[in-house]
Order: C-alpha cells, then sequence, then structure tokens
C-alpha cells in the first residue's frame, strides 16, 4: 500500500516532497525495478539521479513501467563539473533528457561549484536557459556555500530553488540551512544516514530509537523532516524503502532534537570533500 509524502512548495512554485529516493548505483534491471517499486507499491515521488551515476536511462525505464502518472513524479538529475561551460552544460541537459527518454526534468542541479575552475556561473546560466526552454521546471544547485549562492543571483538575477548537501547528524550544517531558510532556498540532505555503522553503533541514536519504538534509520530521517530538510535515502530493498518513507506517525522532542544536533563534528564529512576546494569531474 502506497503512503503519502508531505511536500513543500520551492520559491518557483513547483511542489516536492519532503523525502525522496536516491538512486546512486542502481543500475539496471535490477535498479529499474526497485525504483518501480518504490514509486508504485511505497508512494515515492521524487527520485534523484545524476548525470555522473550512469543510471539517468535506468531512472526513465523505472518512470515508464510506473503505473503512477508522470505529472506526479518530481525526477532530478545534475550537471557534472566537466561540463559547466554554458554550451555544454544546454548539450548535457538535452543529453540526459535523451538517456532517460523524457521530456522534462522536474529539478536539475549543478552537482558542485568547482571553484577552481570558475565556471560555475556559466553553469547556471546555462540552466536558467534551459529552464526557458521546457527543458526543466525548476533548477538549483548541489554543494554550493553561501559565497557561492550569492554570486549566482548577483550575476545572474536568479537564485536556487534548492541546494543539496552532506547533511546528517555527524554533520548538521547548522549555519548553512539557517543561511538558505533566510534566502528562500530549500535545504535537501545527502548522504542523510551518514554511513551506517557509524548510526547504528550510536548510543544516542539508539536510546531515541528504543524510546519511540522506532528504528534509528526512522529517527535520523524524522530528524531531516523536523530540520525542514528534504532528505533523499537510498535503498534497493522493499522493506528499507517502506522503513524510511514511515516517519510522518511520530514526532521527536526537543530533547531528542538537539541530542541528534549534537552529535556533529567540525570534521563530520563523510569523505573529506570541502566545496571549497573539491573539484568534480
Amino acid at each position: 500500500m502506497s503512503r503519502s509524502i508531505p511536500e513543500i512548495t520551492l520559491h518557483d512554485g513547483m511542489t516536492l516532497p519532503v523525502l525522496g529516493l536516491g538512486t546512486y548505483q542502481l543500475k539496471g534491471k535490477q535498479g529499474a525495478e526497485a525504483i518501480q517499486h518504490a514509486v508504485d507499491e511505497v508512494g515515492y515521488r521524487l527520485i534523484d539521479s545524476a548525470y555522473n551515476y550512469e543510471n539517468e536511462g535506468t531512472v526513465g525505464e523505472a518512470v515508464r513501467r510506473c503505473s503512477t502518472p508522470r505529472k506526479d513524479l518530481r525526477i532530478a538529475s545534475k550537471l557534472p563539473g566537466r561540463y559547466q561551460e554554458y554550451d555544454k552544460a544546454l548539450v548535457t541537459v538535452e543529453e540526459s533528457l535523451y538517456r532517460a527518454g523524457l521530456d522534462y526534468y522536474d529539478l536539475y542541479l549543478v552537482h558542485w561549484p568547482n571553484p577552481k575552475q570558475d565556471q560555475y556561473v556559466e553553469a547556471w546560466q546555462g540552466l536558467i536557459e534551459a529552464k526557458k526552454r521546457g527543458m526543466i521546471r525548476s533548477i538549483g544547485v548541489c554543494n554550493f556555500l553561501p559565497e557561492h549562492l550569492e554570486r549566482l543571483e548577483k550575476e545572474t538575477g536568479e537564485k536556487p530553488s534548492l541546494n543539496q548537501v552532506e547533511l546528517h547528524p555527524f554533520f548538521n550544517q547548522k549555519e548553512q540551512r539557517e543561511w538558505h531558510e533566510q534566502h528562500q532556498i530549500v535545504t535537501q540532505s545527502w548522504s542523510p544516514l551518514a554511513k551506517a555503522k557509524d548510526i547504528l553503533e550510536n548510543n544516542t541514536l539508539q536510546q531515541i530509537a528504543e524510546d519511540h519504538n522506532k528504528t534509528i534509520s526512522q529517527v535520523v530521517l524524522r530528524w531531516h523532516y523536523q530540520l525542514g530538510a528534504v532528505s533523499i535515502p537510498k535503498s534497493a530493498s522493499p522493506e528499507r524503502q517502506l522503513e524510511n518513507i514511515s516517519i510522518f506517525d511520530f514526532s521527536l522532542r526537543d530533547s531528542d532534537m538537539k541530542a541528534i544536533s549534537e552529535l556533529t563534528k567540525a570534521d563530520g564529512r563523510l569523505n573529506d570533500q570541502d566545496p571549497a576546494e573539491y573539484e568534480e569531474f
């Protein structure tokens, strides 16, 4: 039986579920089947992909197999670092659509700012044009710091609807989230469950989960929801897909939220990918 997921409205008017399905490493027949199950049987409506995941075709095949109408889905992909020049960005969006066999993406993001290349404004201008041409409904970014976001709006007059950033209990991005909120940019969380071993062995999370008779994953995803962040946990398992979406029948106490947020660490990034330095190909 499918579940209904609450939605938020982006500053450009498009609605987005507050929890979606990550698809990194979901490929081929098994990947398409897993995504289709997540949509038709469990109730997911937001599907996150990327050009560099090399699975846009899998996502597109799943969409075609779904009995859920395309208009009810929100399909996202991302522009890779090597194609940030304006003309290349436009062609890459077209290629993303061809790969997936889709007429449009609901959401398309610049994957990393790649500040050393200094082409992210060009990339953003490319997405603005792709949106004008009807290839994309809403445009956003990933891993952009406030200075990158400020520059986009200053130089193009258009700010992202959403910024997808690394966010989990060990790296809670408090300052970044607050900046987003002040500027009407939605925060989306990648790797929302961090590393499974670290999450499952954490005593604080174990105790809160026991108090609410929920799993640790459910507690962490509820924490994201109550922070106001859109999370995109990945799972090919039908059981885990259902577990991850079943977070809307309980609430964390303020003390729970505080305890989870206090697990953050200054060096809490999973792979030391600092957007001020990291370069994606």
